[in-house]
């Protein structure tokens, strides 16, 4: 398929794309790590066409919980940007694009991290790709931490797609 994609090196806050360069968009476990999402998303509307539709995927939350560090997506309170759902859709209305579809994925996630796998000190050891390559060694915990928040209701996953 390498006629068929390719790969761009950029910030998600400054896309080296034109305006209106695409139908559609979406960023899966992005926004946790940008505090700016009104500069997110108003990037992201940016390079959309008129119509285009953008979809998100991430862990949305209260914004003064106290979370658990580390996570999966940051080792400390000051590299994790989790917002609620409302900041995420003033972000989105400023940025003129308009949320079509909203889902809470926490049940999901939950029967996801919480159902058992084979172990992986198994005799041929972890699988070559995997999670565990991406946390790294305190990916258990960074795991744990996160579980936990989203069983208290803290935290979720959440889908929202929207249309510019």
């Amino acid at each position: 398929m390498r006629d068929r994609i390719t790969l761009q090196q950029g910030s998600a806050l400054e896309m080296p794309f034109d305006d209106g360069s695409f139908d559609a968009a979406y960023m899966m476990h992005v926004g946790m790590n940008i505090a700016d999402k009104h500069g997110l998303f108003a990037e992201f509307a940016r390079v959309l066409k008129p119509g285009g539709v953008f979809g998100v995927y991430d862990v949305m939350g209260t914004e003064d919980d106290g979370l658990i560090f580390p996570l999966p997506w940051a080792k400390t309170p000051d590299t994790s940007a989790v917002a609620t759902p409302e900041t995420y859709k003033s972000a989105f209305s400023d940025a003129c694009l308009t949320v079509s579809a909203e889902r809470d994925q926490r049940q999901f996630a939950l029967d996801f991290f919480c159902r058992p796998y084979p172990r992986a000190a198994s005799p041929g050891g972890p699988p070559p790709l995997g999670l565990h390559i991406l946390m790294g060694a305190t990916g258990s915990q960074k795991v744990k931490n996160m579980v936990k928040k989203f069983a208290a209701g803290r935290i979720a996953p959440i889908e929202m797609v929207t249309r510019k």
